[in-house]
């Protein structure tokens, strides 16, 4: 299967306003579908995610006869340089004590969020949007100072699932503006990172 790969070690996850790189909107209202503003996640050093589902094959008259292959989302990591205390509170159910210290607590809530992307760099400037995202506890390495400078990282876990809108499994959406844009595709890219834009089907 293939494998979403998003990571450079320049440009290709970069935030430098929230119009550009990896923000996330939470949290998902499950019965509307709606999702608060998107914020930036400063830091964004690579994303790679994986495909998840199976293939079926049946097979009669000496051969293949049906092949049906599932669709179960994603999974993932998203490595950053460090989380901001806000996004840990909304997307881990990580807490701030009287007295300004953050604390992970034990059974606190994950929260899903949509996952919103720009790879910079891009010839078309395609804008990515994952629509049911769950990160878990990173993994971390500290290392004491030797020769030359090392940065450490933060690596997220990431869980993506498909949501049903309108009797349709989404699991993502991508967007470019098109040769001839329509009034839909230019607003739809130019607001792209100020509201999750869901899609919008005929009848």
């Amino acid at each position: 299967m293939a494998k979403d790969e998003y990571e450079d070690a320049t440009l290709a996850i970069d935030i430098t306003e929230a119009t550009t790189g990896v923000t996330h909107g939470t949290p998902i209202d499950t019965e509307t579908i709606s999702f608060a503003t998107p914020k930036p996640v400063p830091g964004t050093v690579s994303l790679n995610i994986e495909p998840e589902g199976e293939e079926f094959n049946f097979y009669a008259d000496n051969g293949p006869y049906y092949s049906v292959t599932t669709n179960n989302g994603y999974t993932g990591e998203m490595e950053i340089a460090i989380m901001p205390d806000e996004q840990l509170i909304d997307l881990l159910g990580n807490e701030v004590d009287n007295n300004g210290m953050l604390v992970e607590v034990a059974d606190g809530k994950q929260k899903a969020f949509a996952l919103l992307i720009q790879v910079d760099g891009n010839v078309k400037n395609r804008r990515t949007v994952y629509y049911n995202c769950k990160v878990s506890r990173p993994s971390t390495e500290n290392t004491t100072t030797e020769e030359g400078i090392e940065v450490a990282t933060e690596t997220y876990p990431l869980v993506i699932q498909p949501i049903e809108l309108n009797g349709k499994k989404i699991t993502k959406g991508r967007v470019e503006l098109l040769n001839t844009p329509s009034a839909g595709n230019t607003a739809m890219y130019n607001n792209f990172f100020t509201v999750v834009q869901l899609p919008v089907f005929g009848e």
